[in-house]
């Protein structure tokens, strides 16, 4: 079994003014060693090295150039996770152009009026979205002038190849500076129209620098959507910066089997992902047998742990194994994660990192890390950026403020929401919370879901979803709002581990409203029968009416 690495910071990575900048000197760091590996169209592995990825690069942007795309003109991305997704956002960068990645899992109305809003001038796509990119071409109002089909990558690279291997070196030549635009990221727009991130140069390359100066690792596995900006900062330019190689995985459906082909030693999740993980340990140790054998094995090594002796590797030996053998950090964002798998995972030897982040700050604002890290924070600032509590009430509970480098340039086209999201230096970032006296950040909620009760009090359903996933061991998914000044609690519960589950669950409720003030009491509970819908980061989508709803209700 191979012996846990100690994901420290690099600190002597330096502060970068561009994306060129880091993939350039990440290049020539690099040179001949693996940077990717990636199934192909046919399902075969492929690998690339730096220097690989490199002419790549050069030749899709030279054949962008050819078309007249330079000097900031916008290239948006619709396709699924793929080797030549990045290679057209890299090229894009480079060629001093902008880009524009989309979530492909929008409606085509939405994407249209995205692309026509922002004035995209190129769009690369993928076979699966052809459907898609008829009707955009069909729409009079698109101002797209070139559609690129991923599976003509090929053709285009030789046409590049050709134009640059012949002395037409602009990709390779043209200034890119730290204030110009690097990318446009659209909002989901969840709660009115989506608003276009404008994220410029310096905004993404101080923050990926300081992430890894926060907290490095080996190689890794990704499979986060590569349109969101948290792939961005975990693998695309961490890869250039730390000189290490990584596996890009088809789905989260497949995450299982790539930790144990690629062996990877950490990756950056959702806490979905980790749920997952820890869930299927214990599920396997029932069906097995071993799960009195586990809780022995925990005992054991919580005892050495207090000694000083460190044996969770060896002793959870098997579980390690079947993640790869490697597996020793697990970087954490995108929602608030249960302290019970966090400190869980630990147990068996994989440290997990939990962090807060948001597209408008590039994104990541902090961390856990292993010289700073506290149980149930979202961590400390990355030394890119400062935060503080606006307006704090007597629990310390208020917005969190945010300024620094990674903070956006404002939203496209929209003086009004870029003057409404700030407040002097400061980025309101809508999120409530609390710092403690060392300086961690512990998340309370969203200040727009926050329920406002007619007798003046101010309910954080977040804090209450937290809770009740804490105390009832079988909740599933849940979640908390409010109906006519009623707090609701609608719950997804784990039958398949614990068939009595519904029988239980109301003097479980009885109990949890008996442990808060009466204020946040849940007043009624809805049992679903099926898992609530998802953002494309896995986040539950807090519109409750969307998705079947079992009729098993009660009123406490």
């Amino acid at each position: 079994m191979a012996k846990k690495i100690q994901n420290m910071g690099n600190p002597n990575i330096p502060n970068y003014l561009t994306l060129k900048e880091i993939i350039v000197k990440g290049t020539e760091t690099g040179g001949d060693k693996k940077q990717y590996a990636f199934l192909d169209r046919n399902k075969q592995e492929q690998s690339r090295t730096f220097n690989q990825t490199w002419r790549e690069i050069c030749g899709i942007g030279t054949y962008f150039y050819s078309k007249g795309l330079k000097e900031q003109s916008k290239i948006a991305i619709i396709a699924d996770n793929s080797f030549d997704w990045m290679v057209a956002y890299y090229a894009t960068l480079v060629g001093g152009n902008i880009s524009v990645p989309m979530d492909c899992k929008l409606s085509a109305s939405s994407l249209s009026d995205q692309l026509i809003r922002c004035g995209c001038d190129a769009l690369v796509y993928s076979e699966k979205y052809e459907d898609l990119i008829a009707g955009f071409k069909a729409n009079p109002d698109m101002p797209i002038k070139h559609y690129f089909h991923i599976n003509e990558f090929d053709e285009y690279r030789k046409e590049g190849y050709k134009l640059f291997d012949a002395g037409e070196t602009y990709v390779v030549d043209c200034e890119v500076k730290a204030d110009d635009l690097a990318c446009i990221v659209y909002t989901s727009g969840t709660t009115g129209q989506s608003k276009g991130v404008m994220l410029s140069h310096y905004n993404i390359a101080s923050n990926c620098a300081s992430s890894t100066r926060a907290i490095s690792g080996k190689h890794a596995i990704g499979f986060l959507p590569l349109n969101h900006t948290y792939a961005w900062v975990s693998a695309l330019f961490a890869s250039y910066l730390l000189n290490q190689w990584g596996y890009l995985c088809e789905s989260t459906k497949t995450i299982q089997q790539d930790l144990k082909s690629q062996k990877p030693y950490n990756f950056s999740g959702v806490p979905l992902v980790v749920e997952t993980i820890y869930d299927r340990i214990w599920r396997t140790a029932r069906s097995t047998g071993r799960e009195e054998i586990l809780k022995k094995g925990l005992k054991i090594s919580r005892f050495l742990m207090k000694l000083g002796i460190d044996r969770r590797r060896k002793i959870f030996g098997t579980i390690i194994d079947n993640l790869g053998g490697n597996l020793s950090m697990i970087v954490c964002g995108g929602a608030n994660l249960d302290p019970k798998y966090e400190l869980g995972m630990r147990d068996f030897g994989i440290d997990v990192y939990n962090g807060y982040g948001m597209t408008e700050c590039s994104p990541a604002v902090t961390c856990n890390r292993p010289d700073k890290y506290k149980s149930g924070s979202v961590g400390v600032p990355l030394d890119c950026c400062e935060i503080k509590i606006n307006n704090p009430d007597e629990d310390g509970v208020g917005e969190i403020y945010v300024r620094g480098s990674n903070v956006m340039v404002g939203y496209y086209n929209d003086p009004e929401a870029t003057a409404a999201a700030f407040d002097g230096e400061w980025l309101k970032t809508g999120d409530r919370g609390r710092i403690d006296e060392d300086g961690f950040l512990f998340m309370i909620g969203r200040k727009k879901n926050l329920i406002c009760l007619s007798n003046g009090k101010n309910v954080s359903p977040e804090e209450l979803e937290d809770r009740l996933s804490q105390s009832i061991e079988y909740i599933q998914e849940v979640l908390v709002y409010d109906d006519g000044n009623r707090i609701i609690a609608e719950l997804l519960l784990n039958e398949e581990e614990y068939p009595d589950a519904r029988e239980r669950i109301k003097a479980d409720i009885k109990a949890f409203n008996a442990s808060v003030a009466s204020f946040k009491r849940i007043n009624k509970t809805i049992i679903r029968d099926e898992e609530f819908p998802k953002t494309t980061t896995l986040k539950i989508v807090r519109k409750y009416m969307e998705g079947k709803v079992d009729t098993a209700t009660f009123d406490h």
